[in-house]
């Protein structure tokens, strides 16, 4: 008979299996839902693998209880229960996720009150060699013939229930594209064409990712598909560059649905495609955020322990809502909510952590960062400058907890790190680019609008700028669905006193007046205003929100329209 041990052992494990089988059926749908051009569908669920995690997580907790009182048990008997789960994942394709969940069911628990290697995985029980399992997550196909009969090849493989628009043509576009980006000694060179055996799903479009592969470099090879009016295929555009793919896998896109049974294997395939990418940041990108979690924060501690430098405040405008902190040497932020806002603020706390919420379940349409959320986050007291403690333990009190030698932040938010587009603005001298940021903050916040959201406080401070120029929301303490807000003309009189007489809600909204906040010189609110001269409008927030309201899901495309296909 198998000891209680091991039986919490096995719970704990079935636990894990139910929820990946869960998390495999909803992506495994994505391909039905996209051929048959189901966006809400897609929407609702994407919405749905996120919520998931945490109803399975409470499922095997309350299986647990049924087992035994948990809260009772020994360490050494966790440290046993421990031992024998790694002994169940010896030859699992998934080990590094029940890894995972195991600490997840742990620190439920012990409400993250314990990070202990004996009874969790603070680190990874065993290190992946990537390549073992590649036969099972790629497809290579035979580069000795032509480059039309390679497309026709790989196009063949990866079948839909709907047909091509002009797949002929498409061929041919394929191959025109690919003879541009490359020369004849290097298309001749060409001894691998290798693509993930999944189709990586998100929003209205697929793409087919893989490699081009020659003797002294390796090209990505990305195939865009998308699905027109009359719902037939067609091929929308060739990638070949990295900057291309890392802008696909951005950290403000929402997670692709890629139907696999070996995570690992594919995310050792991107990180070969993206060197630039962190393994946290990929695993994140197919959806396994938790884990890309986990593996966030073992990188983060090993960091540490390679780094010297002091945690410090953020450069930039200090918030109302959030206490900011980086390390320098290291790419994100740390987001603490304050202890109080002022009245101008008019938000509980809840509703802060309610805002990000929804952000993490939206499609984020590569303007808004990705969040994680951490509990009882540790950090060294001693790497921490004395005017952060300082500040944190004036506005964050009641959130941090101040120990001899480390600092516990009870609830946090990280946030890949990026230049304030204030700063940007400030110390940016080459004119194109101030021009380019201005345009695209335009379009940065159309476009989260037509993702049915009204970002709220809107001060170019709640915008950062990525290593690519791109302009990304992060202040989402204001943020609220389209149909939360009214948008009003002001009122035209000659009257000075029609403003003070004006009645006027919590949910009215006056677009004339964003040229006077979003940014603050006037040269640069005359230039937004000359290229989005109808932000400034009540009539297109209203139309915007009329949009949002019958339930069409805008694409976005996260390439340039340059590389798109041409269409006639």
């Amino acid at each position: 008979m198998p000891s209680i041990q091991e039986k919490v052992a096995y719970q704990i494990l079935y636990g894990f299996e139910k929820n990946y089988r869960w998390f495999c059926r909803i992506t495994s749908g994505a391909k039905q839902r996209f051929e048959q051009a189901q966006w809400q569908a897609t929407q609702l669920a994407v919405k749905e693998r996120i919520s998931i995690y945490e109803q399975s997580l409470a499922d095997t907790i309350s299986e647990l209880y049924a087992l035994i009182n948990p809260r009772q048990q020994t360490h050494q008997f966790w440290h046993q229960v421990k031992n024998l789960f790694a002994l169940q994942l010896e030859q699992h394709p998934q080990y590094e996720l029940a890894e995972t969940f195991y600490n997840s069911v742990i620190g439920r628990l012990y409400k993250h009150n314990k990070i202990d290697e004996e009874i969790m995985f603070v680190l990874p029980s065993r290190c992946y060699i990537p390549g073992q399992d590649k036969h099972k997550v790629v497809n290579s196909f035979d580069t000795s013939g032509t480059v039309g009969s390679m497309m026709e090849a790989i196009l063949a493989m990866y079948r839909f229930s709907i047909p091509y628009e002009n797949k002929q043509s498409d061929i041919e576009q394929l191959d025109q594209a690919l003879r541009a980006r490359l020369d004849k000694a290097q298309l001749a060179s060409v001894h691998t064409v290798e693509i993930l055996k999944p189709v990586f799903f998100r929003g209205k479009a697929a793409y087919l990712i893989g490699r081009i592969c020659m003797p002294d470099e390796t090209l990505p090879f990305v195939i865009a598909l998308l699905i027109n009016e009359k719902n037939e295929l067609q091929i929308d555009a060739l990638l070949t560059s990295n900057k291309d793919l890392s802008v696909i896998f951005g950290f403000a896109r929402a997670y692709f649905m890629a139907d696999t049974l070996y995570p690992a294997e594919i995310v050792a395939f991107l990180q070969e495609l993206m060197p630039n990418k962190k393994n946290f940041e990929l695993y994140m990108s197919i959806g396994h955020y938790k884990h890309g979690k986990t593996v966030f924060y073992r990188n983060f501690l090993q960091h540490l322990e390679n780094s010297d430098d002091q945690f410090s405040i953020a450069p930039g405008i200090r918030g109302l809502v959030m206490a900011v902190f980086h390390l320098p040497s290291y790419g994100v932020v740390f987001k603490i909510i304050k202890d109080e806002f002022p009245e101008s603020k008019r938000v509980t706390r809840e509703q802060v952590r309610e805002c990000y919420r929804l952000v993490k379940t939206t499609d984020r349409v590569g303007r808004m960062a990705d969040t994680h959320e951490y509990v009882n986050f540790r950090l060294p007291k001693h790497r921490m400058e004395p005017a952060l403690l300082e500040e944190l333990q004036a506005v964050a009190g009641k959130n941090i907890e101040i120990k001899e030698d480390e600092v516990i932040i009870k609830h946090v938010y990280i946030e890949r790190k990026m230049t304030p587009l204030n700063i940007f603005l400030q110390t940016e001298t080459d004119e194109t680019k101030i021009y380019n940021a201005i345009n695209d903050l335009g379009l940065c916040i159309k476009q989260i609008a037509a993702a049915n959201i009204f970002p709220g406080d809107m001060l170019h401070k709640n915008f950062g700028v990525t290593r690519h120029g791109r302009v990304i929301f992060y202040d989402y303490d204001e943020i609220c669905l389209m149909n939360q807000r009214t948008f009003r003309e002001l009122p035209k009189s000659d009257d000075p006193f029609a403003m003070d007489t004006l009645s006027v809600s919590p949910e009215d909204v006056f677009p004339e007046q964003f040229e006077h906040f979003i940014v603050g010189k006037r040269h640069l609110k005359d230039l937004l205003k000359k290229l989005h001269p109808d932000l400034m409008t009540a009539k297109y927030w209203i139309e915007a929100q009329n949009k949002a309201a019958t339930g069409t899901v805008q694409h976005f495309t996260p390439y340039s329209s340059e590389l798109r296909f041409n269409r006639q």
